[in-house]
């Protein structure tokens, strides 16, 4: 028998039960999102302690840097990369520090060391 009162905010009182199931299909992807992310991350990780670290010759083609966030009260977080020219005319893009950012030069020759996708570093020669 019903009391007249509307026991959810949809007709027929089933309010508890879908936004149960809303709640848990969002917990579930959010959840699901970030074992991804931190497999994803794991992978990366042990691939690059895998590869051989590399030293070779190139030529510094390009520099970005990619700023995200910074609305509102959120601080703003930057990104350093910079692009690497073969001999044999190939690029590698790779993840750069702040400091070393800046230190590099586009048009600079010397040599790259990385491992995997790993900057470790780039020495110019001493003329």
């Amino acid at each position: 028998m019903s009391s007249g009162f509307n026991m959810g905010p949809f007709p027929g009182g089933s309010g508890g039960n879908i936004f149960l199931i809303i709640f848990t299909s969002v917990f579930v992807l959010v959840i699901g999102t970030i074992i991804i992310l931190i497999i994803k991350s794991l992978m990366t990780w042990s691939s690059n302690n895998a590869s051989p670290i590399q030293s070779r010759i190139c030529k510094v083609v390009a520099k970005r840097m990619h700023v995200s966030g910074g609305s509102g009260d959120s601080s703003a977080s930057t990104s350093y990369y910079a692009t690497f020219e073969f001999e044999d005319r190939n690029r590698l893009e790779l993840w750069v520090g702040r400091e070393q950012f800046g230190y590099i030069v586009e048009g600079d020759q010397g040599t790259l060391t990385y491992q995997g996708t790993r900057f470790k570093d780039f020495s110019r020669p001493l003329l």
